[in-house]
């Protein structure tokens, strides 16, 4: 089970901690059920960079970025080597 922190670069929206996540989950996934809203127009076919998020911590814990969301970095605005979109990082540890 894995442990999520979301933290905003909007200040006013306090942090949230979801606990007890399984593997084969998503990002996205654990946003949608915990009621945290995330940007993502294009569907989750990693299509678009509205869903950019930066992984400050646990990166190991995820599935590893693929070629198509690499490129989607340079769409994202102040992309940086953490940056993934929302709807691709599956938890697979």
């Amino acid at each position: 089970m894995a442990i999520v922190k979301f933290t905003f670069e909007d200040k006013s929206i306090a942090p949230k901690t979801v606990e007890n996540i399984p593997v084969d989950v998503s990002i996205l996934e654990v946003t949608e059920e915990n009621e945290i809203h995330l940007n993502h127009n294009c569907g989750e076919v990693c299509a678009c960079s509205t869903c950019h998020i930066y992984v400050n911590k646990g990166a190991g814990a995820l599935e590893e970025i693929s070629d198509k969301e690499e490129d989607f970095n340079d769409c994202a605005i102040n992309s940086r080597i953490k940056s993934r979109r929302v709807c691709q990082p599956v938890i697979s540890a």
